[in-house]
């Protein structure tokens, strides 16, 4: 399956790439974006359903984990598209 990114993240990742000091963070992330594409049940992920977001059309949306056991650890939102698409619709800490 590929990854489409919606613009707001590749606004987040964007934002991740300028900030220097966020170079640890971005590397989590971009970890986390290669185990997505390539299998979504990855143990590292911990991907589950989020239950308070649907996606445009009412698609399940769901979190991965890019880190964990940090403060405002990253989670990468996503929801699956037509074909054999993952829609990345957010790059953000936790909420």
């Amino acid at each position: 399956m590929s990854l489409k990114f919606t613009t707001r993240a590749n606004e987040d990742l964007e934002e991740l790439e300028r900030d220097k000091g966020q170079w640890k963070r971005l590397k989590s992330v971009r970890k986390a974006l290669a185990l997505l594409e390539k299998d979504a049940r990855h143990n590292s992920l911990q991907t589950h359903k989020y239950e308070s977001l649907r996606g445009p059309n009412g698609e399940e949306v769901f979190e991965a984990y890019a880190e964990n056991k940090t403060p405002a650890a990253y989670r990468i939102f996503w929801y699956y598209g037509s074909g054999k698409q993952k829609i990345i619709i957010a790059i953000t800490a936790h909420p």
